[in-house]
């Protein structure tokens, strides 16, 4: 019996309005509640808790991603909801800021409200159900 049974992801925020507006509006996850000290929400299945602080600095790389099936159709979909795709030229990223590494996976960055590196996925030898 596996002792780790279900993860739940973790970010910071010091503006919950907009960490709810963006996790919510942007992302498409459902907003649970709000226990004082944390926005839950349900990230298809996997609880995101968006913890309050009063002052915080984002680290930097990434913090949370999600891997998709179709990396260009996600970019396209989240590009078209007003997120901003960063582009790191050292990774040649194509137009649309998606990088292709020499292993076939490609991978997009992007940021929440509180500067939190965000990214997609798409893993060449991985079917698109593989978790």
């Amino acid at each position: 019996m596996a002792i780790l049974t279900r993860m739940v992801g973790f970010v910071t925020t010091t503006n919950p309005e907009a960490a709810k507006a963006f996790y919510s509006g942007k992302l498409g996850f459902a907003f649970l509640r709000d226990d004082e000290f944390a926005l839950v929400f349900d990230a298809n299945g996997t609880m995101l808790r968006v913890v309050k602080a009063r002052q915080f600095a984002p680290i930097q790389g990434t913090v949370l991603g999600w891997q998709v099936d179709d990396i260009s159709a996600a970019v396209q979909q989240l590009s078209q909801k007003g997120i901003r795709f960063e582009r790191y030229e050292f990774l040649h990223p194509d137009a649309a800021g998606i990088c292709t590494f020499p292993t076939g996976d490609k991978v997009a960055w992007f940021k929440d409200p509180d500067g939190n590196v965000l990214s997609l996925s798409q893993h060449a030898d991985a079917s698109p159900t593989a978790q």
